[in-house]
């Protein structure tokens, strides 16, 4: 069988682009790889790539120059996680803190590492996560 080399975008459907737009590059130092009316496009540590789309933009076909891109869309709130330095823990913690963001929950997980769980604006479910969550994190 082939194998998988990682997930490589992440999506979020957003009901304000500029609003999250605003939100990621503000907090998390995002800055935009391709933008447009219905979606922008953010490196995340030089391995995926975060997707925000405004919600209901992209439900429909999209003819792009280089090829067609079939529909899709999502509602509710999202959860995914970015992953952090274990050390850099309580510099997050004070980043968030300085943008009035709320930490919704903290785990402590049996393997040692942390999630730090807080909403986005579109009350998606954001986790700052450091090694020690998973056996291959």
């Amino acid at each position: 069988m082939p194998a998988l080399s990682g997930v490589l975008e992440t999506s979020l459907y957003v009901d304000d682009l500029e609003r999250a737009s605003r939100f990621y590059e503000q907090v998390f130092a995002l800055t935009p790889m391709f933008g447009d009316d219905r979606l922008r496009a953010y490196g995340v540590g030089n391995r995926s790539v975060l997707l925000l789309f405004k919600r209901g933009a992209s439900n429909c076909v999209t003819q792009l120059p280089f090829g067609t891109l079939g529909p899709h869309d999502g509602h509710g709130p999202f959860h995914f996680a970015f992953s952090i330095a274990g050390d850099e823990l309580p510099a997050w913690e004070e980043h968030l803190s300085l943008h009035k963001i709320e930490i919704e929950n903290r785990i402590h997980w049996p393997r040692g590492g942390t999630s730090l769980y807080f909403r986005d604006p579109d009350n998606h479910l954001v986790e700052l996560a450091t090694p020690g969550i998973w056996s291959i994190y």
